[in-house]
């Protein structure tokens, strides 16, 4: 009798456990950002936060850089592998070109630009990701890109002397025909192939922020960057409908509060890296290589006469066109204060 009752007494736990199990939702999501860099720490943060207000009831399992690029990833998503991912600009317009809107070359000049014209164009992006169901927790910076290359490069001549990486995530064959056009000699990889390609001298140049090329130690190849603002590399943190759904209705608008708040830190801690990332380089070798007046006339003039392909072709037409509309406007109200 008593060994009944003690058989009927674990059945009874391990049904229990197993519906406890049950209740758990677990979201699995990836970035490349390597493991323990400050893009991995926000996510852990999220994850912890997460747990405390769902006492454990909904949490992530993060892959930090270990899933391959964010090709990779999406596709690991697309068949139900991942739940979601944080990714960058690259990664996203494979979903929806709409969301390079903001990466248009030179055309921002500060942060304060930036956030003004990002903060509404992803209202009118997030839409277009939600058709696809994903899924927008939050928005993110990665930092301003550069140029970083084998020899100096000031000038848009200088950078066709070099073998360019050029990404191939997404729906990069337009962009890459765009940089050849412009007389560019282009390398198209994924990003997890950039360090081997380095090393063997497949590429001598390639765009990224200073926190991405320290973090993941490109910068050793090229000891050069170039002091000009390319553009801003955006990302967002994003899961599919179907994950989100899972999460239990009541917990999700602080879920999505926590994701903001989070992203508010994480954005301020780019920022503030950025120039130390910079110092850290520099003083590990990096040169920083100027851009006089002159050179950047060359620039802003190689760039803007590609704005007629990029306009329609890269970037959705009318996406390119509010962009630079909420660019000018933020100017205007510098102007008038």
């Amino acid at each position: 009798m008593l060994i009944q009752r003690v058989k009927t007494a674990l059945i009874a736990l391990l049904c229990l456990l197993a519906n406890a199990a049950e209740a758990d939702t677990v979201i699995k999501l990836a970035t490349v950002a390597p493991k323990d860099s400050i893009w991995h720490e926000s996510l852990k943060r999220i994850d912890q936060r997460w747990q405390e207000l769902t006492d454990g009831e909904v949490r992530l399992r993060i892959y930090a850089g270990t899933l391959g690029d964010e090709d990779d990833i999406l596709r690991r998503v697309r068949v139900g592998q991942l739940d979601g991912a944080a990714i960058s600009m690259a990664g996203l317009s494979s979903i929806d070109q709409a969301t390079q809107a903001m990466h248009i070359p030179l055309a921002f000049t500060s942060n304060e630009e930036m956030a003004y014209v990002r903060d509404q164009v992803v209202l009118q992006v997030e839409p277009l990701l939600a058709a696809k169901n994903f899924r927008v927790l939050s928005w993110g910076e990665v930092g301003w890109v550069h140029f970083f290359t084998k020899e100096p490069v000031a000038t848009p001549d200088d950078l066709r002397r070099q073998k360019l990486f050029v990404w191939s995530n997404g729906d990069s064959s337009d962009s890459e025909r765009l940089w050849q056009d412009l007389g560019f000699n282009t390398v198209s990889l994924s990003s997890i192939d950039i360090l081997p390609a380095l090393q063997t001298g497949m590429i001598t140049a390639y765009q990224a922020p200073p926190l991405m090329a320290l973090a993941n130690q490109w910068f050793p190849f090229t000891p050069y960057m170039t002091d000009l603002k390319w553009a801003p590399l955006t990302g967002a943190t994003v899961v599919t409908a179907g994950a989100w759904s899972r999460v239990p209705e009541p917990f999700r608008e602080a879920m999505l509060q926590i994701t903001y708040e989070e992203s508010l830190v994480l954005e301020a801690a780019v920022r503030d890296l950025e120039q130390e990332a910079k110092d850290a380089m520099v003083a590990r070798g990096l040169q920083i290589v100027p851009v006089d007046r002159a050179a950047m006339a060359a620039w802003l003039g190689a760039v803007k006469s590609s704005y007629p392909e990029i306009r329609g072709k890269v970037i959705p037409a009318d996406y390119f066109d509010e962009t630079l509309r909420l660019r000018d406007e933020f100017r205007a109200l510098q102007t008038e204060k």
